[in-house]
């Protein structure tokens, strides 16, 4: 169980620096975040949900580690004590409405001045993917709180091609959607830029929603091309179904993500996750990271 005597010290800094909170610590958009903060001088609390390398990793960057539970009131009072703003992001399982309760309510006792509220770009009350309607919810709880909160609305992150790396590496491009849907993929480390800008300038950005896209949109096969442009070899886009999909990657029995999955493939046909904007390059000031970019970024895993 998580108590205040859980929570490490990390790397000095100085002594009125405010703390901030940065919960999934260990994922896409969380690491960088945490990394980020920390070199800009910030006082940071990574929030994990156990104990490992990944962790072991933060902590020698200098952060603070506490390993915390999104459904657990008292674990996350601890978390949250002294933060000044935090982070909030929620995996694709089920929770999401009551974690958000929760956080809110710590939140609120603490005083916190913003946080920032991973969601969904099609966000709506009546989306189809119940995570997707978890995340509408979970932007309404934070707005009654009285807690300043500015909510993310991302399109798909570029990490989606690390996620089927290993079947690009054999010329596949594979995914459970449509051909002709469209998005603009967007980095997790440019979100976390836009995270830290939202964190660092409280007020620019309470009570916003903002719509986040990368800055290059593309269909599943153009995206396919550019990938194979990049690395000097073709890459097949192949549509698969979502079943197919899970079983490839060993996820079968992940009713999450197969519900969110077959949810979006519609949301997709519909253009819900396409566009792109200048907000993202506006808050962070410095152009977006295009998949061209972000492929050589992470060249060795696609080879």
């Amino acid at each position: 169980m998580t108590t205040e005597k859980t929570i490490k010290e990390g790397a000095s800094c100085a002594p009125d620096a405010k703390l901030i909170l940065v919960t999934g610590a260990t994922g896409d958009t969380g690491r960088p975040t945490v990394k980020l903060l920390l070199e800009k001088g910030h006082r940071v609390r990574a929030m994990v949900r156990k104990e490992d390398e990944r962790a072991d990793a933060l902590r020698k960057l200098g952060a603070e580690v506490v390993v915390g539970n999104f459904l657990d009131l008292n674990e996350i009072r601890a978390a949250i004590k002294g933060v000044s703003t935090a982070y909030f992001v929620y995996p694709l399982a089920a929770g999401i409405v009551e974690a958000s309760v929760i956080f809110a309510q710590a939140a609120k006792e603490q005083g916190v001045e913003m946080i920032a509220n991973m969601s969904h770009k099609q966000s709506r009350p009546y989306a189809r993917s119940p995570a997707t309607r978890g995340h509408w919810l979970s932007e309404q709880v934070f707005n009654w709180s009285g807690v300043p909160t500015a909510h993310l609305r991302v399109t798909f992150f570029a990490e989606w091609l690390l996620y089927i790396a290993p079947l690009i590496r054999k010329g596949r491009y594979v995914v459970p959607f449509d051909a002709e849907s469209r998005f603009a993929p967007m980095p997790a480390s440019d979100i976390a830029r836009v995270v830290v800008g939202i964190l660092e300038n409280p007020s620019l950005h309470k009570g916003k929603a903002y719509q986040l896209h990368g800055p290059v949109e593309f269909s599943h096969k153009e995206l396919a091309a550019e990938v194979g442009r990049v690395l000097g070899k073709e890459i097949k886009f192949e549509q698969v179904s979502v079943s197919e999909f899970l079983d490839m990657f060993g996820l079968s029995e992940d009713t999450a993500k197969r519900n969110h999955f077959t949810s979006v493939l519609v949301d997709q046909q519909e253009g819900l996750l396409s566009g792109t904007d200048e907000t993202g390059t506006a808050i962070i000031g410095q152009p977006l990271m295009t998949v061209e970019d972000f492929v050589m970024a992470n060249h060795a895993a696609f080879v």
